[in-house]
């Protein structure tokens, strides 16, 4: 079969690899949709980085060193069960939580798997992936979409991410009519705003985009939208607070000055709850901005059982996906079209590829 593989720092390819087989407790699915990530230009752009093995360093989990086949955003259909998968019918519609864990270590053992002390992803770590014609994966990470399109199947990873952060941030049945600032607008921005929303919340999302305030207010996902670079962030929340301030934050940019403005869009008792992923460390005031004010800040990585909570808010028709699916295009064309545009085009939300 054919696969896109990962050999390190600007360096994939496209080649014929053995089509796996099924195993019992796996099922083989033929792969549709597989979405880009931010991860996957960070190790396409400037090489590997864990949870990616190496060239001579396996991953402890999948026992592959580089290349490995790329692709951890992914949804096609069941094409083969093994012996003892029960739940799963050949022909079903399904999206992939593209996990590897030991099952062992003591966050495992709580439930907290995201946080296996030697986590993998399939895709990134091995085990096959996405940007190949099929797969084979272990029942327990196989979750059945129902009658959801493919593409927007493909969209139920990044949507995980966000459902996890959400929850994590303790938002509830309780917290419908709160208000919730959400800095920044990229994919993971904006889908924490649209579960923000499904949840009842009323969400300013802040960008300095022009191209993606525009995509944050055309898909409904913000109530008010707000340049940050000539509003004054803190001055539009109160208004829209009647002076009381946002109960929630969530911080989707990755920057230190964008965590700083977060912080003050809080309420007293406000949550500021970190899903981006910051490459250099953040400078706090932590008696002004949090003891003072008796805020709490929190971070999430991930997900654990969270699918099919996003599932269920797509299949209701809470979160619509389909307006963040921006790019679709053919894996032969992945590098020009996929790594090297998103780049620069801040138009592009999620880009679809598809080895067909």
């Amino acid at each position: 079969m054919r696969a896109v593989r990962y050999y390190g720092k600007e360096d994939v390819r496209i080649e014929e690899v053995e089509t796996p087989e099924v195993r019992p407790g796996t099922v083989k699915i033929a792969l549709a949709f597989n979405g880009i990530c931010g991860s996957d230009l960070h190790l396409y752009h400037d090489g590997p980085i864990p949870p990616a093995p190496s060239t001579t360093e396996p991953h402890p989990l999948s026992g592959e060193t580089l290349p490995v086949v790329f692709g951890h955003e992914f949804s096609g259909v069941v094409e083969e069960l093994g012996e003892g998968v029960e739940g799963l019918q050949v022909g079903d519609h399904v999206a992939v939580e593209p996990l590897m864990v030991d099952g062992t270590c003591t966050a495992c053992k709580a439930g907290k798997y995201n946080l296996c002390e030697q986590m993998g992803f399939i895709g990134i770590s091995g085990r096959g992936g996405g940007l190949a014609e099929y797969i084979v994966v272990e029942e327990r990470w196989v979750h059945p979409v129902g009658d959801m399109p493919l593409d927007h199947a493909a969209l139920i990873e990044p949507l995980a991410v966000t459902v996890h952060a959400v929850r994590h941030a303790g938002v509830g049945e309780k917290d419908a009519g709160n208000v919730a600032v959400v800095g920044g607008a990229g994919p993971i921005g904006l889908l924490a705003a649209a579960v923000l929303r499904a949840y009842g919340l009323k969400t300013i999302v802040s960008e300095m985009s022009e191209v993606r305030r525009s995509l944050a207010r055309e898909t409904g996902v913000a109530d008010v939208v707000v340049d940050p670079a000539n509003e004054d962030l803190l001055e539009v929340v109160r208004h829209e607070t009647h002076g009381a301030m946002a109960a929630y934050a969530f911080d989707a940019a990755g920057v230190a000055p964008v965590v700083a403005q977060l912080l003050d869009t809080l309420g007293a008792g406000g949550r500021l709850e970190v899903i981006a992923i910051h490459t250099k460390p953040v400078e706090l005031d932590i008696t002004g901005k949090l003891t003072m004010q008796d805020r709490v800040i929190g971070s999430a990585v991930g997900y654990a059982n969270d699918h099919a909570e996003a599932i269920r808010l797509v299949n209701e028709g809470l979160v619509n996906v389909a307006p963040f699916i921006t790019s679709r295009i053919k894996a032969d064309d992945i590098v020009a079209e996929g790594y090297e545009k998103l780049l620069d085009d801040r138009s592009e939300v999620k880009i679809l590829v598809s080895m067909s």
